[in-house]
């Protein structure tokens, strides 16, 4: 009997060949066409070498440059394990007639309750307050009065499933809500009980601004000097998407000169960020590894959501959050979706 052969990256393993987090590899056992390995070694570029004799892999943080694909004909689909996929380059998988998915149901819960974490550590002043501890300066406590959040304005640049699962799940702090989002309607925005306004306003009017758009042509540096400008300061800035949404050496003379009160972020431009970068040297930014919303939760959803889409696809059906369409329709994805509904009916 044929079988479809899914490769996973090597970066869900801890050094001594463990799972760093369960993704629900029991799903595929119970399917005997399908079958799965890990990669031998990790690299941060996958290689041709890799990809031979799969027809799928489960990928966590490599990128796929156009000589990923050298001579790989098999391969059918990429699953992201993750909902971004900058690392992909979606001209190569569709040249390559295959298509490229993402698991964006996974993240929308763990991620919103990660912006809520940034906002109850920067409204709260945790930071400074277990630094205050560890140092022995209690006289300095009153310096850091902490910020209610009942009447505050919170502001997100993106209205999608993680900024509206946020909103969802910290309704009952009792801030007002508003958003910045050119896709989605006045209508759409006031069912979630949330006010859309331009990125001028949600600026100018925030006490607290979160990040929650996709990197794009469009949203490259979307927020610069001239956006940083306009926010309170006494606003938090808080970014949980992907770092060139943010001109970040704007935003590190803006914090260094506070002329915002702080901020909290989980991605950079660069990454990772350089130890000696001077917003490791302030004390008005809280920094994570592009892994704040990292808990078991978050893997187990992510994996699920890729074996389910491959489930799909190792029996000729189109996994869901597809983000290279086009791929699609081309005659050589076409052979592959054909040969593995050929497959189930053997």
């Amino acid at each position: 009997m044929a079988t479809f052969k899914i490769g996973i990256t090597r970066d869900f393993l801890n050094p001594d060949g463990e799972l760093k987090a369960d993704i629900g590899l029991e799903l595929l056992d119970q399917h005997p066409q399908i079958e799965y390995e890990f990669f031998k070694e990790y690299k941060s570029i996958v290689t041709p070498d890799q990809l031979m004799g799969y027809d799928a892999v489960i990928s966590l943080y490599p990128s796929y440059t156009k000589d990923s694909f050298n001579g790989v004909t098999r391969l059918a689909a990429i699953a992201r394990a993750g909902v971004g996929y900058n690392n992909v380059d979606l001209t190569a998988c569709t040249e390559s007639d295959l298509i490229c998915f993402t698991a964006p149901k996974a993240v929308r819960r763990p991620m919103a309750v990660s912006i809520l974490t940034f906002l109850l550590t920067l409204s709260s002043r945790v930071m400074e307050k277990d630094r205050i501890v560890r140092q022995g300066t209690w006289e300095e406590t009153p310096n850091y009065m902490g910020i209610g959040l009942v009447n505050k304005v919170v502001g997100s640049i993106g209205l999608g499933g993680i900024a509206r699962e946020f909103f969802s799940i910290a309704k009952p702090l009792k801030f007002k809500a508003i958003a910045y989002d050119p896709f989605v309607s006045k209508e759409e925005a006031q069912a979630l009980g949330v006010e859309l306004v331009e990125l001028d306003t949600l600026l100018q009017q925030a006490d607290f601004v979160s990040v929650s758009c996709p990197l794009l042509d469009s949203t490259y540096h979307l927020i610069g000097g001239r956006e940083l400008s306009l926010m309170k300061p006494t606003a938090f800035l808080i970014n949980t998407s992907r770092g060139p949404v943010i001109d970040q050496q704007a935003l590190t003379v803006c914090l260094q000169e506070r002329r915002i009160q702080g901020a909290a972020l989980d991605v950079f431009e660069t990454e990772p960020l350089d130890p000696n970068d001077p917003l490791t040297r302030l004390d008005n930014v809280v920094l994570a590894p592009h892994a704040i919303g990292f808990t078991d939760e978050l893997f187990r959803g992510l994996g699920e959501e890729d074996i389910r889409g491959l489930i799909r696809l190792s029996q000729g059906l189109i996994p869901d959050s597809v983000v290279n369409p086009e791929a699609i329709t081309r005659p050589g994805f076409q052979q592959k979706l054909a040969h593995y509904q050929a497959m189930n009916q053997q």
